[in-house]
């Protein structure tokens, strides 16, 4: 560990964590040049257990008690100490959890290896809000969901509010992006996978129906904010499964529904 004391915002050694709050920038930045931002202690040590390596640490000077026993026996990595002002300058916002960390980038897995030995696999289409990425991760890790696969304009889950949401169950559930999403469905059923749109529909089943007798290997596809699944992802899938509602709401947000819906088909209805 190599401590570096950085009183100007400017300094060239803390380009990572330039604009945090730009997320078009950084959308297109980070996976570019290899990097995403850990945020807290906490969420640091989970990315460090589940084996990334960090470029840099900037830390506030009152928390480096907390930062430097987790990067203590890793003599490579500079940690960049700075005051909270400077912090704030630099990131565009006042880093309350004290620590920021830019970390490697892991390669992708393919999606049979990141899917092999699985049992229940959630599968994003297009949900470009990165909140409700890392609650579905969170649920995913929670619940008992083995993997997840991201279409290729899903938000990203190493996105700093996905990690953050996350509380860092994204470096903990497997999971990689689709390179073509039109022949996941395809790909999932040829693993053995019973490929189950969480959706509204004439025809569709009810979760617990669906859970009550559950195939032994589900991918579950949950659809974006606004619209939902594609026509084809919804032609594709094999069940068409709801969550009956009440109210007159007819239907939860997409995080919650995810939710239920793992409930259900890994420890809910037998």
């Amino acid at each position: 560990m190599q401590l570096s004391e950085i009183d100007d915002p400017r300094d060239e050694r803390l380009a990572d964590y330039r604009d945090l709050t730009d997320v078009a920038l950084r959308r297109v930045r980070e996976p570019r040049e290899g990097l995403y931002i850990a945020e807290s202690a906490k969420v640091i040590a989970r990315a460090l257990a589940a084996g990334h390596r960090p470029r840099s640490i900037l830390v506030q000077r009152t928390w480096i008690d907390d930062i430097a026993p987790l990067v203590a026996e890793i003599p490579e990595v500079e940690v960049f100490v700075v005051s909270p002002a400077v912090a704030e300058a630099l990131t565009g916002y006042a880093v309350h959890r004290g620590a920021l960390a830019a970390m490697h980038r892991p390669a992708l897995r393919s999606v049979a290896e990141t899917v092999a030995g699985a049992r229940t696999v959630v599968v994003l289409e297009d949900i470009v809000d990165h909140t409700n990425v890392g609650a579905v991760f969170r649920n995913a890790a929670g619940l008992g969901a083995d993997a997840v696969l991201v279409s290729p304009r899903c938000a990203d889950p190493l996105y700093r509010r996905s990690v953050r949401v996350s509380m860092g169950t994204v470096f903990q559930v497997p999971w990689t992006r689709l390179v073509d999403p039109r022949s996941s469905a395809a790909e999932l059923a040829a693993a053995g996978f019973h490929v189950a749109a969480l959706a509204l529909s004439d025809d569709a089943v009810t979760l617990e129906d669906f859970a009550r007798e559950r195939p032994d290997r589900v991918a579950l596809l949950l659809g974006g904010e606004g619209h939902g699944l594609s026509r084809r992802s919804l032609a594709d899938a094999r069940s068409v499964v709801t969550i009956p509602m009440s109210g007159g709401v007819d239907s939860l947000n997409v995080a919650a529904a995810s939710a239920v819906a793992l409930w259900a088909l890994t420890r809910g209805v037998k």
